[in-house]
């Protein structure tokens, strides 16, 4: 089996939105989500399986993901539901 990607070219995701009160904070992090993604690519699953260590970037996270749309997995030459982790990193220095 072909896991799901969300990196595929296409693809159009946006990169979370980062909350005001953390950048004011200066919380940064790396979350970890484990995303369920249906056999047309939609996310019907988001769990977070690794902290940032802030729920507000975590939230920010899951939030966006629910949103993306994904490269379904591939079995047998057929689209099919899977999941795939994804890491999302909030840097200050990212703008």
């Amino acid at each position: 089996m072909v896991p799901p990607a969300y990196n595929a070219p296409g693809q159009g995701n946006p990169r979370p939105y980062y909350p005001w009160l953390s950048r004011q904070r200066g919380e940064q992090g790396r979350v970890v989500l484990r995303v369920g993604v249906d056999a047309a690519g939609k996310p019907f699953d988001v769990t977070i399986i690794r902290s940032s260590g802030h729920g507000r970037l975590d939230r920010a996270a899951a939030e966006a993901l629910r949103q993306w749309r994904f490269k379904p997995a591939r079995q047998g030459g057929r689209n099919v539901a899977g999941s795939v982790e994804v890491p999302v990193t909030f840097r200050l220095s990212d703008g």
